[in-house]
């Protein structure tokens, strides 16, 4: 099977609507489908690599591309771990989650999208609690971050109502102009839990491992 060569294909984490865990090929093409149908509303710009701006075709083939890149340069000591959302069986978004040197650092970074046409339902901020139970109750985790535009309010909503706190301004060039994003820390100490029932199976010690998590949290 290939979970005993790959167990993250076997993770999986649930909420009362959602299902998170890697896609099979067919439905990859199904995430692929749902980012051509777009991912923002025109004109916005929400990303720091514009790729919700491209042509429908051009914005599957980056997420295709982008999920086989973070599987094939996975290592312990640098992952990234793109979670497909499903809702009653059909991929609704991506949840990732990021991190460097997890074992020593144990800090992980965050970023997702969710489809234009399931947006204002409130998925986004149960896939971004499903992450952080899985990253500070199963991995041991000490701090997540994330980083958003400082216009881009309904992502700073999610993050400040999941408890984290301001963590300085960063300054990037979009398309040469300067553009300010706003760092956002939580600490395990600051985090409150779920705000739903969060259920996570198939976190073997193998796929810990692949975390470089092998120590479970006390």
């Amino acid at each position: 099977m290939i979970t005993d060569h790959w167990p993250l294909k076997g993770l999986r984490v649930t909420t009362p609507r959602l299902e998170l865990r890697l896609p099979r090929e067919d439905e990859l093409s199904e995430v692929a489908d749902l980012a051509a149908r777009g991912v923002h509303a025109p004109g916005q710009r929400p990303f720091l690599t514009p790729w919700g701006e491209l042509a429908p075709a051009e914005r599957a083939r980056h997420v295709l591309q982008m999920h086989w890149r973070r599987m094939g340069r996975w290592t312990a000591q640098h992952w990234a771990l793109d979670l497909v959302a499903f809702h009653e069986g059909r991929p609704v978004g991506v949840q990732d989650m990021r991190a460097q040197e997890f074992a020593v650092r144990r800090e992980i970074a965050s970023g997702s999208w969710v489809g234009l046409e399931h947006q204002g339902r409130g998925l986004g901020t149960e896939m971004r609690a499903a992450m952080l139970h899985l990253a500070f109750a199963e991995l041991g985790a000490r701090a997540a971050t994330s980083v958003s535009f400082t216009d881009n309010h309904s992502s700073l909503a999610v993050s400040r109502k999941l408890g984290y706190r301001d963590d300085g301004i960063t300054l990037d060039i979009l398309d040469g102009r300067v553009v300010e994003s706003q760092r956002l820390r939580l600490s395990r100490d600051h985090w409150q839990g779920p705000p739903a029932p969060v259920t996570v199976t198939g976190l073997t010690p193998t796929c810990r491992t692949l975390f470089g998590a092998d120590t479970p949290p006390s």
